[in-house]
Order: structure tokens, then sequence, then C-alpha cells
């Protein structure tokens, strides 16, 4: 197929590409796609590609001016799957959702962190204070989540443990 062979050539990696470049030569690919592709039939593929580009668009050129971007989020979702699946094993639970609510969204990191080898030189690289700080930080954050999870365990004895709540109950 024609535009999926210009898309992919236009977004090729070189180094004597620019954001500015590819985004130009993106933009003229969609333009000769509207003037052929003009049919009724043609339409939900025009559509597709506009809709999937567009939602791309905003981050889809910096990977040729940083060098340090990758050009796909392929590694990252790798170390998802894989860390969710880890997760998975260690459970039984198909659902991490309720680990990543309980522990925080950055968990999923700990698992990478202790696989490297430089970890305790950084670590002792982090002040004492600044330790303490973010530690409460965190639990601030996560308290929220920990009183939630208490009151739809046991709602009565929540209330009477914070005897100052509230409860709404709509009409």
């Amino acid at each position: 197929m024609e535009p999926i062979r210009r898309i992919v050539k236009a977004l090729e990696p070189s180094e004597h590409k620019t954001s500015h470049t590819v985004r130009e030569e993106m933009t003229q690919i969609l333009i000769w796609m509207r003037s052929i592709y003009d049919r009724d039939t043609d339409l939900p593929m025009l559509k597709n590609v506009e809709s999937y580009t567009k939602g791309f668009w905003k981050g889809l050129f910096s990977c040729y001016d940083h060098s340090h971007l990758p050009r796909t989020n392929n590694d990252h979702e790798r170390f998802f799957r894989q860390t969710k699946t880890r997760h998975r094993r260690m459970t039984g639970r198909r659902s991490w959702n309720e680990y990543i609510l309980r522990n925080g969204e950055y968990v999923v990191l700990v698992d990478d962190a202790l696989r490297q080898k430089d970890l305790s030189d950084r670590l002792s690289l982090v002040s004492y204070e600044n330790y303490k700080q973010q530690k409460q930080h965190w639990n601030n954050r996560l308290k929220e989540s920990v009183l939630r999870r208490r009151f739809r365990k046991n709602p009565l004895a929540y209330l009477q443990e914070n005897k100052h709540s509230v409860l709404v109950i709509p009409l």
C-alpha cells in the first residue's frame, strides 16, 4: 500500500533528518493522501491515518533532534509486560491494579533498580534528610488510598476509629 510505504520512508531514521524536515514531509504526505484518496471507499483508511498521526503528532518528531530519545516505546512496553508477568506469577492474580494502588506507581521500577550494579553507590549519595523528606511525601501520597481501602473493607470499624469523618450518603 503506497501511503504506508511513503510514511515508513519518511519516518525512517537518518542522521541528516531533523524534526522540522520530517514534519514537513509527513504534512506533504497527508496532503497528497487527501488529494489522491478522495473516493468514499478510501475515507475510512484516510480518517484512520489522519487520526492516528494526529494523536502522535506532538511527540512524533522529537527523536530526530535528540539522539537519546528512542523512536518507539517498544522497550518501555516490554519492560512493563515483563513486570506484569512477574507480578502475576508471584501473586496468581491477573490484574495488578490493586498492587499499584497499594504501593504506588513507582513500585514497578524497584525490580529494575535492584538489578542495577551501581544501585548502592547511587543510594549512598542521597542524604538521610532528603530520604526522610521523600519518604514522608510518599506516605502522605499513599495515605488516601489506604484510608479508602480500609473504609471499603469495613466501613463501620473505619467510622468508629475516625469519628471526625463525615459519611455523605447521596439522596
